[in-house]
């Protein structure tokens, strides 16, 4: 169906997600010893619990045997005090040690956890913007979080193995203990149980890849319908979108079925070869109690022995899927552990002093891949607190531009260069050199938290005084202080609470607050009405004196203000110059001005006559 067709790629990237690995991968492990070593001790007492809990459990029915055999049969009653002390005994021990065993799991699980994730968030703090570009941020998520859980439960699968087979080993060994040949005969069927698995867990696996992929599929309808929600009302799609949730959501109740069918089907098969080991035993341990060569109480401890011995090995099948997706987990974690930043500093890089704000290409050119180059021998020379403006048709190369000044990705060696104040911008400190820049972009994004927390955000050192004066600046803090709390008033995630206009002045506040010596507007203004965007050129007549400033934007009070005005096309400087020099050459800066800008001068005829602004 064709409602289908908007989520093929979600439904390529479940298949990669939920890919199985091998229930033991060594380099998954060996990676894994750094975090789970320091848990040593926590996973030394787990494992120690573990032992004494299966040891109860096995325990349970030899002392039915002995109290049966020893005391019951011969009528001596009064012994039987002392077994069932034991039997309590034993049954708080079992209680006591699995108590433990899941406090001890579940504190090793959760440091392994706050480590891992957290070395994964600082990893991908320092990765560069280009893996993001090209990585889904969904993917980025399922790593982080779902991948991060699932190594977790490792611990306890790991754990729980080891417990399930030391009972299943313990059980065979007490059925051969009290009667060889009686323990053979009741483990016949062992064959045809290991047969069922085997033709069970293939089914199993697809139907639970099934679950996940068609969750993923109604969650991602879910997560663009809700993004999307205006979108959707204003095309008046809401019917259509219904529509195709519910096929999707129908998908999901199917495979959920299915999987609980293929869940529920390994209990009916163990269940009858549980009742024919049993049938078994009793029919060939009746004889044997009737020729006295095994005990009535042995017989009673070989029938719950066995009832116990099916449930170690239905675990185990289960287990071992687990232990499957839990190293398919580690293999994409340590996957993007292993990837490296593309922007890292040269060796020997120097910090960055003082800026005065010069800003040179020199013959740069750049492409993203391999193929064609966004940038094209690009030559500009911008003084220490010029203002320029770059303009150009969508695709052009601007936001490139600016995004190579702030090292958002760097030039390649042999492929020109970028100075800042004469010194290649490769050469410096990534940190020291952008801390004296700053960006404003077209889209604001504000963060949870109080408005003055996302002003101040990575200058915890500035003054309420500093933040206040900013906030003046870009004609912001009337509207704040309007807030119920101003300054301290609460911001919903991304800022929904205010206008986008609203957010925009936070924005520039917040770049400002920083006293950069580089500022760079990347269609800063293009979401804002005319009359936010006249208070913000106001305000940055005055913050851009002494100020090198690059300026991305299509609105006339912008460029017309700027002390040079640079037009690319296609990834070239096709022209440069003033506002009067290149309407009087009647290039390409002249026709889009005719084309777009002529009717926003109509709109503020003195919107940007009056002296520089950005």
């Amino acid at each position: 169906m064709r409602m289908f067709s908007v989520y093929r790629a979600s439904d390529a990237s479940a298949l990669e997600e939920e890919r199985y690995g091998s229930v033991y991968d060594h380099s998954v492990v060996s990676r894994m010893v750094p975090y789970i070593f320091p848990q040593k001790r926590l996973l030394a007492a787990a494992t120690v619990a573990m032992v004494v809990f299966s040891a109860t459990q096995v325990a349970l029915p030899w002392l039915i045997k002995i109290a049966i055999d020893d005391y019951i049969w011969v009528g001596d009653f009064s012994g039987l005090t002392w077994i069932v002390a034991l039997f309590m005994g034993n049954t708080l021990l079992n209680w006591g040690a699995n108590y433990a065993m899941e406090i001890a799991l579940i504190k090793a699980g959760q440091r392994v956890l706050y480590r891992l994730r957290g070395d994964m968030f600082s990893h991908l703090q320092r990765m560069s913007l280009t893996f993001f570009d090209k990585t889904e941020v969904g993917r980025i998520m399922s790593r982080v979080q779902g991948d991060v859980y699932q190594v977790q439960e490792f611990l306890s699968l790991a754990v729980m193995t080891m417990g399930d087979v030391l009972v299943l080993m313990w059980i065979i060994a007490a059925l051969l203990l009290m009667n060889v040949k009686l323990g053979l005969i009741s483990m016949i069927v062992l064959p045809l149980l290991f047969v069922v698995m085997a033709v069970w867990q293939p089914y199993a696996k697809r139907s639970f890849l099934s679950v996940r992929r068609a969750i993923a599929m109604v969650n991602g309808s879910l997560n663009e319908s809700i993004t999307g929600v205006r979108v959707v009302q204003s095309m008046n799609r809401q019917w259509r979108n219904l529509e195709a949730f519910d096929a999707l959501n129908r998908e999901n109740l199917r495979a959920s079925r299915y999987a609980t069918r293929m869940s529920s089907g390994l209990l009916p098969p163990v269940d009858m070869l549980t009742a024919i080991s049993i049938g078994l035993a009793i029919f060939f341990g009746g004889r044997m109690v009737s020729d006295n060569s095994i005990e009535v109480g042995a017989l009673i401890a070989f029938v719950l022995y066995i009832q116990r011995f099916f449930d170690p090995i239905r675990n185990l099948t289960m287990q071992y899927t687990g232990l499957q997706r839990a190293m398919a987990s580690g293999s994409r974690i340590f996957e993007l552990l292993d990837k490296k930043p593309d922007m890292v500093d040269a060796v020997g890089a120097r910090e960055t002093p003082r800026l005065r704000g010069e800003i040179e290409f020199r013959d740069v050119s750049y492409s993203y891949d391999s193929g064609q180059d966004v940038l094209k021998h690009i030559n500009l020379h911008v003084r220490s607190g010029e203002t320029v403006a770059v303009v150009g048709p969508t695709g052009a190369g601007k936001t490139t531009l600016v995004s190579l000044i702030s090292r958002f990705y760097d030039v390649p060696r042999g492929r020109g260069a970028i100075l800042v104040d004469g010194h290649d911008i490769r050469d410096e400190t990534r940190k020291s050199l952008v801390s004296q820049m700053t960006m404003v972009l077209q889209e604001p994004f504000l963060f949870t938290g109080s408005v003055g927390e996302n002003i101040r955000y990575n200058h915890q050192n500035v003054t309420d005084a500093q933040m206040i004066e900013a906030a003046k600046a870009v004609g912001a803090h009337e509207f704040i202080m309007g807030l119920e709390d101003g300054y301290e008033s609460y911001l919903h995630e991304r800022g929904v609470n205010l206008s986008v206009g609203q957010r925009q002045l936070l924005s520039f506040a917040r770049a400002v607050v920083a006293d950069p010596r580089i500022l760079i507007l990347d269609e800063a203004t293009a979401n804002i009405d005319s009359y936010t965007e006249l208070l913000i050129q106001r305000a940055l007549k005055r913050l851009l004196r002494g100020r090198t400033a690059i300026v991305i934007a299509h609105r006339l009070s912008t460029i017309r203000g700027a002390d040079k005005i640079v037009v690319l096309d296609q990834g070239e400087v096709v022209e440069a110059g003033t506002h009067h020099q290149l309407m009087g050459s009647d290039g390409l800066y002249a026709h889009l001005y005719q084309m777009n800008f002529a009717a926003m001068q109509a709109a503020l005829p003195d919107a940007g006559d009056n002296g520089r602004q950005g």
